[in-house]
This record gives C-alpha cells, sequence and structure tokens, in this order.
C-alpha cells in the first residue's frame, strides 16, 4: 500500500495561485500514476488531474485544464499541483492517489483550499 501526505492548501483569492504536493511513500513501484482529486461540500470526489510516473503524460478534467498543472519529481516520490487563476469554484478538500478514477480505499486527509471572491 502507498501512503499519501497532501499539503500546500490554503486561503487565497480568487486569480490567485496555490502548488500542492504529494508526498508518496510506501510501495510506490506498484503504482504507474498518481492522480488529483477534489471532493467540495455536498458533492462526490471529482477528478482533476492524473501524470504517469514513467513516461510523459497527464490528462486534465476539463474545468482545470489551462490553469493547472501536473508535475512530478521521482527522486523525492513527490507529484504536484500547479494552479493558478484559481475561481472560488476550485474551493475543495484537494486528494492524491495511485490511481486515475475515484474508485480507490485509501484516501488520506486531503489539504483544504478555499478560493475567495
Amino acid at each position: 500500500q502507498v501512503q499519501l501526505v497532501e499539503s500546500g492548501g490554503g486561503l487565497v483569492q480568487a486569480g490567485g495561485s496555490l502548488r500542492l504536493s504529494c508526498a508518496a511513500s510506501g510501495r510506490t513501484s506498484s503504482s504507474y500514476v498518481m492522480g488529483w482529486f477534489r471532493q467540495a461540500p455536498g458533492k462526490e470526489r471529482e477528478f482533476v488531474a492524473y501524470i504517469n510516473w514513467d513516461v510523459d503524460r497527464s490528462l486534465y478534467a476539463d474545468s482545470v485544464k489551462g490553469r493547472f498543472t501536473i508535475s512530478r519529481d521521482n527522486a523525492k516520490n513527490t507529484v504536484y499541483l500547479q494552479m493558478n487563476s484559481l475561481k472560488p469554484e476550485d474551493t475543495a478538500v484537494y486528494y492524491c492517489a495511485p490511481t486515475m478514477t475515484t474508485k480507490y480505499d485509501y484516501w488520506g486527509q486531503g489539504t483544504q483550499v478555499t478560493v475567495s471572491s
């Protein structure tokens, strides 16, 4: 099992930026991708972006395309989510997980992102 620690969330004004980090440890060799997901109050968890550990491939949800950038540092087993031009609707708890879908059983605590208008 992979252990994940998300960090970097906070309160930011609309139009601002944040960079989230996801530090992975444990059986990281068993996962080929790392994804970012988010869950807003009263809503289902949703996919944000994913990146492959071993090839230059990433994918973004339409709602964040062009504003968010996912990247990785293999040496540090860390995945980042650079979030620019933040909007109030980006407010959510953000989670990382070694999956491309929300069907995962071992979610961490996540990191809160709050965007004020």
